[in-house]
């Protein structure tokens, strides 16, 4: 009888395949990709990973075909038939908002604003759920694409769809407003049970992409600082939370300071510790955390 193997889904093609494979290696598995396109092999770990359309993966693992899966929240929050997954945690990566966005002389003023109007977009549930919530009635266009030229091509007055940059928008003469969904990867799981021979690995999995997600963007600085201002110093460094301070040899008044700061540390974050006393600062990619 062969050993279980944890079946994880990811996205075949689109705009989060390349970084879901860049995630998983990250998280120190080396991925073997063979001659069948739907399944690559984990080398180092009992794991396959399916690789599926976006559509299907909330399917795969609600269903329970697949264990876990990589997916954008958008994709997720669309679905409706059946359960859920669980969402395990944000991943930190692909990004974007669902947004409504409407020609740039249509007056939006809230969701009211939309009474009576065709809305075209490629998430007729996420949609209708938003119009409900505001007692809004409104028609619903559904596209599978293209959809920003909808008001161009008079299919619709505004619509309703995923944006990163606005370029898109702006080419299409559109302005985005309300934001309906905040959206990014996100590692879902399956609702029954997992083997028990699998639960320690599954666990392992979760602790190191929580570790690779914690450690994007992720800083470690490092600096020399006057005791007196440790308070001051310690409110400039961002998303950091209690320093490691140890003391200086020879020095009583002035500190080594550690602090991993989980936002990005500028130029002008730097300034502002200069002119708060601290000198010999350091700021240094983590490439792991846990």
């Amino acid at each position: 009888m062969s050993s279980p193997r944890l079946r994880i889904a990811v996205q075949k093609s689109g705009r989060l395949a390349d970084k879901s494979l860049e995630f998983i290696e990250a998280a120190g598995l080396r991925i073997v990709k063979g001659a069948n396109e739907l399944l690559y092999r984990i080398e180092n770990a009992p794991i396959d990973l399916l690789r599926v359309r976006d559509d299907d993966i909330p399917t795969f693992v609600g269903d329970g075909v697949a264990d876990f899966g990589i997916v954008g929240r958008n994709v997720l929050e669309e679905r409706v038939e059946g359960e859920k997954p669980i969402e395990v945690m944000a991943l930190g990566f692909g990004r974007c908002d669902l947004r409504i966005a409407a020609p740039k002389d249509f007056m939006y003023d809230g969701p009211q604003s939309l009474a009576g109007e065709r809305i075209a977009t490629s998430y007729p549930n996420i949609l209708r759920r938003f119009l409900k919530k505001n007692d809004v009635k409104a028609e619903i266009v559904t596209m599978r694409g293209a959809v920003e030229v909808a008001p161009r091509l008079k299919l619709a007055r505004a619509i309703c769809d995923l944006v990163s940059t606005g370029a898109t928008l702006e080419t299409n003469g559109l302005a985005a407003t309300e934001t309906i969904l905040e959206s990014e990867a996100v590692l879902i799981q399956c609702r029954g049970p997992l083997s028990p021979d699998l639960r320690p690995l599954a666990d392992s999995i979760i602790a190191r992409m929580r570790g690779v997600s914690a450690s994007r963007g992720a800083k470690y600085v490092m600096m020399n600082a006057p005791r007196v201002r440790l308070p001051e110093i310690t409110e400039i460094l961002p998303g950091a939370g209690a320093p490691t301070v140890t003391p200086l040899a020879g020095r009583d008044d002035a500190v080594a300071v550690h602090a991993v700061c989980q936002e990005s540390v500028f130029w002008e974050t730097l300034e502002k510790l200069k002119s708060a006393g601290a000198s010999a600062i350091l700021v240094l990619p983590i490439e792991k955390m846990m």
